[in-house]
């Protein structure tokens, strides 16, 4: 199937259930700021704050998801599934660890963490009791993006979407029962998600314990012994795999972990304009997510489908399913832009019936829904590089959307133009980096060799 069905058809066979699963999560993310922002602009203000944190959070998942799965694409590509089994175990021991750690420290310094996520006097105390239970479900949450991503990267879309549809719909079920009828305000959408999570994660588990994976979870495959494989050796420990692992995913740690700092700023720059700004941006933040999320799918259906083919020296092939990654998301993400524009003041009013937000939001969306359309070649071309296992350029790249351009564009923007630099500071950091990876990526591709022959 990776390499031999029509690359066209083939990513989409796998982006479909991607898109389902991101945009269900996507849409129960907004369930959140519903349901809270229904409780007022400084609980509103709080989602915004703790979105910061998940980001955080799932920033590791996604390293360790993105490190293990591309590196699984490649060698399930030339017949290497042992080894393959090896990279998939240390990813979730690794993973699992990096989780409790972040629930250990987190609950510990929850006050500072809260503040230092742009938290006011007045948002703070909405901002802790959301945090509380989103950290008691870090564990999972770090886990539940590693076996989402190893499971697409072996084509196993479908599996992955079951698992995130499930915790989605779970989600918004429970915000609903938990804010609406029993009466927990901000507790109850924090319980919700983390119980959610935790129902996803162990969904996403079934298909290894299963047989329906070929990489297999077990502690042989991370303390094996070279002269017998069947012993476990604790003093055997592959750190090269770790290291290969980390440097592949780092692009991913590095475009969470610069959006969860590029969120901290805009908050701050949002401070002096009061709660409703703070709680304007959160809510734009998640429309544009689901919005993009469109086009996101299909690009993440093309990473096993690149990292296969390029582990098989297809390289045809990788052409192939990047152009019509490319061009296809194009089009969709430009009617979604276009669909934003002109609905951004009935969109944020759904969310929160404050003048002041509602300004403030219709403004910053309408600004976004325009550099929607350069959005998929920064992805695309950082998905491109990842599933081929060069890591430095897609760092690189993963690093100029949410850090190399935003950061400091908002810090010069905000001064003179106020709140507008604020409203289109990440429109215009999605305008340079798409100009940024075109000539990475066109470097790329005319440096593959015919196929068949070594990369």
């Amino acid at each position: 199937m990776m390499t031999e069905t029509p690359t066209g058809s083939l990513v989409m066979k796998l982006g479909l259930p991607t898109t389902v699963s991101v945009l269900v999560t996507t849409i129960y993310n907004m369930a959140d700021t519903k349901f809270v922002s229904s409780l007022g602009t400084s609980q509103s203000g709080a989602v915004g704050v703790v979105f910061a944190l998940m980001a955080i959070i799932q920033a590791f998942g996604f390293m360790f998801g993105h490190g293990a799965g591309s590196n699984i694409g490649r060698l399930l590509g030339a017949h290497n599934t042992d080894r393959a089994g090896s990279f998939a175990s240390t990813s979730v021991l690794f993973g699992l660890t990096t989780g409790v750690l972040m629930t250990v420290f987190g609950l510990i310094f929850i006050e500072p963490l809260m503040n230092l996520l742009g938290s006011t006097p007045t948002i703070l105390p909405f901002a802790k009791e959301y945090a509380f239970y989103i950290l008691l479900a870090a564990p999972f949450m770090v886990l539940g993006c590693i076996t989402n991503n190893i499971l697409r990267y072996e084509g196993k879309a479908t599996f992955a979407m079951i698992g995130l549809v499930s915790g989605g719909v779970l989600n918004i079920i429970g915000d609903y029962i938990l804010i609406e009828v029993v009466g927990l305000g901000v507790s109850g959408a924090g319980i919700a998600t983390a119980v959610s999570q935790c129902i996803a994660c162990a969904i996403l588990l079934v298909p290894f314990f299963t047989g329906k994976t070929q990489s297999r979870l077990s502690l042989k495959s991370i303390f094996r012994d070279p002269e017998d494989p069947g012993r476990v050796h604790p003093h055997l420990f592959d750190w090269a795999m770790v290291g290969s692992i980390i440097a592949i995913g780092l692009p991913s740690l590095m475009r969470q972990g610069l959006n969860s700092i590029s969120t901290m700023i805009l908050n701050f720059s949002a401070k002096p304009y009061g709660d409703a700004a703070i709680s304007a941006m959160g809510i734009v933040a998640k429309v544009i997510g689901f919005l993009f999320c469109i086009g996101l799918g299909i690009g993440q259906g093309f990473q096993p489908v690149a990292g296969f083919n390029y582990g098989a020296r297809k390289y045809s092939r990788v052409k192939s399913a990047y152009r019509f990654t490319l061009v296809f998301s194009m089009i969709l993400l430009g009617i979604a832009g276009c669909f934003g524009f002109i609905f951004a003041e009935r969109i944020v009013t759904i969310f929160r019936d404050d003048p002041e937000v509602i300004t403030i939001g219709t403004a910053a969306l309408r600004f976004q829904s325009v550099s929607l359309l350069f959005l998929p070649i920064t992805v695309t071309g950082n998905m491109l590089f990842q599933s081929t296992g060069k890591s430095v350029r897609a760092t690189f790249l993963a690093a100029t959307r949410s850090g190399l351009f935003f950061i400091p564009t908002i810090l010069i923007l905000r001064g003179p133009l106020g709140l507008t630099g604020i409203e289109c500071s990440q429109a215009i950091a999605d305008f340079l980096g798409g100009l940024t990876t075109i000539p990475f990526v066109v470097t790329f591709l005319r440096s593959f060799p015919p196929d068949g022959e070594p990369s």
